[in-house]
This record gives C-alpha cells, sequence and structure tokens, in this order.
C-alpha cells in the first residue's frame, strides 16, 4: 500500500478529526480513502450518465435481425483466433 502525507490546517484537521469520530471511520487514513471511493463513484455515475445522454440524442433505435448478436460473437471469435495466428 502507497502512503501519501497531505498538510491541513488547523481548521482543516479540526474537522476531519470529527469526521473520523462522528462518522465510525478507525483511522483518518479510512475516512480520506471513503472520500476517495465517493468521488470515483461520483465520476463513474457522471460518465453513464453522459453515455446515456449521448445515446438518447442519437435517434431512435433500429431493429435487428434476430440473429445480429450470435453473428456479431461469431465475427468477434474469429478476429481474435486471427490475433493468435
Amino acid at each position: 500500500m502507497a502512503t501519501m502525507n497531505i498538510s491541513l490546517t488547523d481548521p482543516l484537521k479540526q474537522f476531519v478529526d470529527e469526521e473520523v469520530r462522528e462518522g465510525g471511520f478507525s483511522s483518518t487514513s479510512d475516512y480520506m480513502r471513503d472520500l476517495i471511493r465517493q468521488r470515483q463513484r461520483a465520476k463513474a455515475a457522471e460518465f453513464l450518465r453522459q453515455l446515456i445522454a449521448e445515446g438518447m440524442a442519437s435517434g431512435p433505435a433500429t431493429p435487428q435481425e434476430p440473429d445480429f448478436f450470435d453473428n456479431l460473437r461469431q465475427r468477434a471469435h474469429q478476429r481474435a483466433e486471427q490475433g493468435k495466428r
């Protein structure tokens, strides 16, 4: 596990200490890891919202043939086999 040191003003340090106590975190590091994970989830959710918006803006869906995905898988397997050679 990597170590990272940060400098905080006294008021920020007090705030973090309170959050650790009130939030039931085992340590300041545990609290910071939780904040980072929250940010990661927020960024992933925003990216997903962006992809959904792009999909909706791309126009109406078009029907596919019943074997569309079977054919797609078959082509992917063929390409994978060609790449092994």
